[in-house]
């Protein structure tokens, strides 16, 4: 997979309400969709002269000063921190084939459904991921699907994929804690891995924080490798 690929899987599978071209910039309005909603990006050449030009547009919006930044933009990183930015959550994108996660998982342990019922959109909002999330998946246009993670008959989680061309991404993988190292994120991640190998999709990718290492343990222990990093700047 190829930081452009990943890159315009990520935008189809988790996308911004709309996204602005301001001078060399792309500025995401998320209206409260998370980060990678909200976050611009350089486009071409830029100067310093022109951050001027993102921090206005974002700051018009009513969002935080937001930047996300790609390997190979050591430059415009040395920018961004010279004007206060901090470094914000750095996340590692993994990807696998479908074929090597796909398996099947009983309906008692992870149930695909769409729209979400409302037991994941309950478990979902336990963990942060709100209404203004739940509207980032409905604006996707492509194949997607909730998965209900269930454990000793009880809810446990819930979880969000997508596909885009031959590739399918997952988000918002949500466990309760009280359910949490009993099985229920891998078995999600099976259910979502089928659906996606249902829809013709080939490949598999996610992205998660890199301080979450109980999560990068599992998608590991699955096989899945690091495709790709960026992090962010916030002012």
């Amino acid at each position: 997979m190829t930081p452009e690929s990943l890159a315009a899987l990520m935008e189809a599978t988790w996308p911004a309400v709309r996204c602005i071209e301001v001078g060399p910039w792309r500025v995401r309005d998320g209206q409260g969709g998370g980060q990678r909603v909200s976050a611009t990006t350089a486009q071409g050449a830029w100067r310093e002269a022109d951050l001027a030009q993102a921090e206005a547009e974002m700051d018009r919006l009513g969002q935080k000063r937001l930047f996300l930044i790609r390997a190979g933009e050591a430059d415009l990183d040395a920018a961004l921190a010279a004007r206060g930015y901090r470094i914000n959550d750095p996340v590692v994108a993994y990807a696998a084939p479908v074929a090597q996660l796909a398996q099947p998982v009983s309906s008692m342990a992870a149930f695909r459904h769409w729209p979400p019922l409302a037991i994941a959109c309950d478990l979902w909002a336990e963990g942060g991921i709100g209404t203004a999330r739940l509207a980032v998946m409905d604006r996707v246009t492509g194949p997607k699907c909730a998965i209900l993670g269930r454990t000793e008959d009880r809810p446990a989680g819930a979880a969000f994929v997508a596909c885009h061309g031959k590739s399918a991404m997952l988000h918002a993988l949500e466990v309760t804690p009280a359910m949490r190292r009993r099985g229920s994120a891998h078995n999600m991640l099976r259910a979502a891995a089928s659906w996606a190998q249902d829809q013709g999709a080939e490949t598999f990718a996610l992205v998660v924080t890199e301080a979450n290492a109980a999560a990068r343990a599992l998608y590991e222990a699955q096989g899945m490798v690091a495709v790709g990093q960026y992090h962010y700047r916030l002012q």
